[in-house]
């Protein structure tokens, strides 16, 4: 209660803690400042308002409530978790991505050492895949592994 008295209070002086300057320029040509009006000179009266420091809350500024503290607390948790969610998801890809690699980096190495290579067919039978098959694949490999190794 007092601290309200004290703010109601410092509200209703703050328009006579302004102070008043003039600015007048002299016979040299040097700008001067006073807080009397220079004689004989033609002087600019300046309102200057007292100067605080600035990092001190401004007196306007009421506190907050608990309940707005709490809901300033709770979007800054909310933020903090779709942060972390979204930092989540992308190691996660970049993880799937590393592993993709790896496995079309081991395709590509079978298709290149070449030999008999057996391949399953619709009717689920084992094959050996041709020459030019065996050519078609190592390149589609090499096509999606610089796809998915680069970084």
């Amino acid at each position: 209660m007092k601290r309200l008295i004290i703010l109601a209070f410092a509200a209703a002086l703050a328009p006579a803690a302004l102070a008043q300057l003039y600015k007048s320029v002299d016979k040299d040509g040097k700008t001067v400042y006073s807080d009397t009006p220079p004689a004989n000179t033609d002087s600019k009266q300046i309102n200057v308002p007292a100067s605080r420091p600035t990092d001190a809350p401004s007196p306007a500024a009421a506190p907050k409530s608990a309940v707005e503290r709490d809901k300033d607390l709770e979007k800054g948790r909310k933020a903090a978790a779709e942060k972390q969610k979204k930092a989540d998801e992308a190691a996660g890809r970049v993880a799937q991505n590393e592993l993709r690699c790896t496995q079309l980096k081991g395709n590509f190495e079978m298709y290149a050492q070449g030999g008999k290579i057996q391949k399953t067919n619709d009717k689920g039978e084992r094959e050996i895949m041709s020459d030019a098959e065996i050519e078609s694949a190592r390149e589609r490999t090499r096509r999606e592994m610089e796809e998915a190794c680069k970084k």
